[in-house]
């Protein structure tokens, strides 16, 4: 894949179809894609599917953003097939008690979390202006612009401090349509005057209270922008959101201007004005997304060729993504603990997929037999040529140690498991310049090793930290 192809990845959020992600989505978070969005049809199961699905796209890229609409109320994923446990927007703002929407807000970030969703799509801080609405009426705080940038701050910052990244949505208001952007594209004739007045107050508090990401909808406003709904709208992203407001976080596109865009079925196409007016990371909704995704790619890559868009646009664009998956990413502190702990001796980088072989003994009462595997880990980022897993001393190591080439041997605790120690020594004894990682005691580290790695533990930070480490070099050259 080139470099261009990645920089694009980096600006996808794709959906997908069935209970775990396939494999067209484990090879693109491979190579760069922002991470995935869960839609109803993954959610069969209840919470228990989101666990399955995060961790199964956290095996492979652990800073990915997984991404719900979680608002509460009527607009459910953790709760789709039991009903919400939260009352949803309308009933916040009716009580308006600004602190028990932040209570609200950070149970369900807390809950949101326990599942591995990093990225909630909420709240909807449009304001309720028309009773005809067909698509907000509930999910609305209100239909007073002050309330509804009060309440809707306030689920910003405790969704935010609970770890959990918001998403304001949906830029520059969709309270006043009586169409459903999902069928159609709405139309909001107001002056520039009332949108100002009554639309924007509640998405300038969104920007004041550090939202992470604004996504933008599928709607046109004449006043503002007479040929293109916000999602295109380089006078509406660029002009008034970057320049005017100076919001500095991600724009998300709406997935219906990805997909109608204006009746427009060519998707690269509409793709690359979205990016041109300036939306950061594109929303493809549900359904198997990875036709689009190559699509966009195609698309995208020509623009850049033809100079319709310009590379520096991508980069700022995957930069402001990378950003937020950074400040996103679950285990923070765990993983930063990890990465402290490690102990390096020796030349440990790789410089090329290595043959990995893990001993696999038995657990003990409190560990059990829970997962853990470095060789699994190297192989999802491409640095594994081959895995071997080794129990009981079978297979012997002159039946799975190459003459040449890379070499990565992982243990836990061989110096008190007869069968590991003494595997481990005839292994070292044909290739003195194996890397030994330990991932239980350090003990398993003797003299006779030249390169090593001691995690102290077999956590999945643990063995994320060693496969940093083992790849730092690799790393490098692939993104050169």
């Amino acid at each position: 894949m080139s470099e261009l192809d990645q920089i694009v990845n980096a600006c996808l959020l794709p959906g997908y179809e069935g209970s775990a992600p396939p494999a067209w989505v484990r090879e693109g978070l491979a190579d760069g894609i922002a991470g995935v969005a869960l839609f109803p049809a993954n959610l069969e199961g209840g919470r228990q599917s989101l666990v399955r699905h995060a961790r199964a796209v956290r095996a492979i890229a652990p800073d990915a953003l997984i991404a719900v609409d979680e608002e509460g109320g009527d607009v459910t994923r953790l709760d789709y097939e039991t009903g919400s446990a939260s009352p949803g927007n309308l009933a916040l703002g009716e009580i308006d008690d600004p602190a028990l929407t932040g209570r609200v807000a950070a149970e369900i970030a807390a809950d949101l979390k326990a599942c591995g969703v990093n990225f909630n799509l909420a709240p909807s801080i449009d304001v309720n202006s028309s009773p005809d609405n067909p698509i907000i009426g509930v999910r609305s705080f209100g239909a007073d612009p002050e309330r509804v940038g009060v309440h809707g701050a306030s689920f910003i910052r405790a969704m935010q401090d609970e770890g959990v990244a918001a998403v304001a949505k949906h830029f520059p208001g969709h309270g006043d349509t009586v169409t459903d952007s999902h069928r159609s594209l709405p139309v909001v004739d107001c002056s520039e005057e009332t949108f100002r007045q009554r639309e924007l107050p509640p998405f300038v508090a969104a920007i004041r209270a550090k939202v992470r990401a604004m996504m933008t909808a599928h709607v046109l406003y004449p006043a503002l922008d007479p040929d293109n709904p916000a999602t295109l709208s380089r006078r509406l992203l660029h002009d008034l959101v970057r320049k005017e407001l100076g919001y500095e976080g991600v724009l998300l596109s709406s997935a219906i201007a990805i997909e109608a865009g204006q009746g427009n079925p060519d998707i690269g196409a509409v793709a690359v004005r979205a990016l041109r007016a300036g939306s950061d990371l594109l929303l493809l909704g549900p359904g198997d997304g990875e036709k689009l995704c190559a699509a966009i790619r195609s698309a995208v890559t020509e623009a850049v060729r033809s100079g319709e868009l310009t590379a520096a646009v991508l980069e700022t664009a995957a930069a402001r993504v990378r950003a937020l998956r950074e400040s996103s990413a679950p285990q923070r502190s765990g993983l930063e603990a990890a990465r402290r702990a490690i102990r390096l001796e020796g030349d440990v980088a790789l410089l090329a997929p290595a043959v990995v072989v893990e001993l696999r003994a038995a657990g003990n009462a409190a560990v059990g037999e829970a997962q853990w595997s470095l060789a699994d880990r190297l192989a999802a980022l491409d640095a594994a040529e081959s895995t071997v897993r080794v129990h009981a001393d079978e297979p012997t190591p002159d039946q799975v140690l190459p003459a040449s080439g890379p070499v990565v041997l992982v243990a836990r605790d061989a110096y008190r498991t007869p069968w590991q120690r003494d595997w481990l020594r005839k292994a070292l004894a044909l290739r003195p310049d194996a890397v030994l990682v330990a991932v239980g005691m350090p003990d398993d580290v003797t003299p006779e090793v030249s390169a090593s790695i001691r995690t102290f533990g077999a956590a999945a930070v643990n063995i994320e930290a060693a496969a940093e480490a083992l790849t730092s070099r690799l790393a490098a050259t692939r993104s050169r």
